[in-house]
């Protein structure tokens, strides 16, 4: 979340890295900073009044001894001062609900590099890596290769539970299982801490990291206790320090998560959705990292470094894209999105995201660290995607298939039990 000093200090500046955003609201910029305004007013006036108050009891004390008549006066003084300070408190308590509405409306300001777009075709293309693979005549897109093998279930997910729900079996469930195994090894082996976390969380922890109320509909909700089923292990990972204060010399904390994810993707439809491309429940590792504000630009290098290594290891075709303003989270000051060529369907599919937030999650769930001077700073928060599976899974079937088997790239062939699927 933006602080007020934020869109205080150099209001038009805010408002154009805003703009490069393409956010539509920049009028809640003005609104927050009125209200605000207002809050001091009051709060001013209140704060002359509780004055008048103390200075009149005080001399009530005296008067009680001297005067009695005049002692009478002042407490009738003194009680409309504190009617007037009440109505003064309810318009304060007011005003500050009205300016975190504001203020929680306002996305993450982009980082200086962000490029200048609304779209997906305006991010910009910053490394590539690996070769694009040639498949054979009559290579199949992995939707065929997973029904050819018996590797997931589309119908008996659609059966069980709806659209979008694949159930994996037998090969598939095995390969999805080395996977997992293989990105956490990978992960912890770089000083990542592995959690397993709730799936589900409540509507604070879905706040402190953005996505309430930027996301609520993206989001499967449990209205009977108001939980949510997490978009992201992020959700639940960034949250356990929430409201905590962290020691400076236990920096920077290292997260890492598997976990089942769970998205509607309200309105998606076409070819991208096909098969793995887009499903409602995958698995993803994910990493999270808590820094000092000075470190946190040199750890999402290493972070876009770590993922970077992670589909090098995969023999997957890669490339990496810096993502425009228009194509940017709510919360995110920089993203990186990672994309694997599919060779089968020509064409990238995104694996994942490695983002900054600098302090705009950190500042919602008070995640604090104190400074040599003893003064209280926020942390910065990073998250990535390291990886999700189902968009791996679909590039490895499709990228690695020949006429007699899917080969597997090497480092996994221990995870698997096995140098292919046949």
């Amino acid at each position: 979340m933006l602080t007020i000093a934020q869109l205080s200090t150099n209001t038009d500046h805010v408002k154009a890295l805003l703009h490069k955003k393409n956010y539509a609201h920049i009028h809640l910029v003005d609104a927050a900073i009125a209200l605000d305004n207002t809050r001091k007013a009051i709060q001013t006036q209140n704060d002359a009044l509780l004055a008048s108050i103390n200075t009149a009891s005080k001399a009530i004390g005296t008067l009680m001894r001297t005067d009695a008549a005049a002692a009478d006066v002042k407490k009738q003084e003194v009680a409309q001062y504190k009617a007037q300070s009440q109505q003064l408190a309810e318009q304060l308590t007011q005003v500050e609900q009205d300016l975190q509405v504001a203020l929680i409306q306002l996305p993450n300001l982009p980082h200086p590099t962000v490029p200048v777009g609304t779209a997906a075709e305006h991010n910009e293309v910053v490394k590539e890596g690996g070769n694009l693979p040639i498949l054979y005549p009559g290579a199949k897109p992995h939707w065929e290769l997973i029904r050819d093998y018996d590797l997931v279930n589309f119908e008996l997910g659609a059966k069980l539970t709806g659209s979008g729900f694949p159930v994996y079996k037998g090969k598939g469930a095995k390969l999805q299982r080395a996977l997992v195994q293989y990105f956490l090894d990978y992960s912890i082996a770089a000083g990542y801490t592995e959690y397993i976390p709730p799936y589900l969380v409540n509507a604070a922890s879905a706040y402190g990291t953005g996505q309430l109320p930027d996301k609520e509909g993206q989001m499967y909700t449990i209205t009977a206790d108001n939980y949510y089923l997490i978009p992201t292990s992020e959700v639940p990972l960034t949250n356990i320090y929430r409201d905590d204060i962290i020691p400076e010399m236990q920096l920077p904390i290292k997260m890492t998560a598997h976990s089942h994810c769970y998205r509607r993707e309200a309105g998606s439809f076409g070819s991208d959705v096909r098969g793995l491309n887009r499903v409602h429940e995958f698995e993803k590792i994910e990493i999270v990292q808590l820094v000092k504000a000075t470190d946190s630009y040199a750890t999402l290098d290493a972070m876009v470094a770590h993922v970077q290594q992670l589909l090098i290891s995969l023999e997957l075709p890669y490339r990496i894209l810096r993502l425009c303003g228009g194509d940017m989270s709510f919360a995110s000051a920089l993203t990186y999105d990672f994309e694997v060529y599919s060779a089968a369907q020509q064409k990238w599919l995104e694996v994942s995201s490695v983002s900054n937030f600098e302090t705009f999650q950190t500042n919602r769930m008070k995640i604090r660290t104190k400074g040599d001077d003893s003064k209280m700073q926020l942390l910065h928060s990073l998250n990535g995607s390291a990886l999700a599976l189902p968009r791996i899974m679909a590039c490895l079937l499709e990228n690695n298939q020949t006429v007699t088997e899917i080969a597997l790239p090497q480092v996994l062939h221990s995870y698997y039990g096995a140098t292919g699927i046949r």
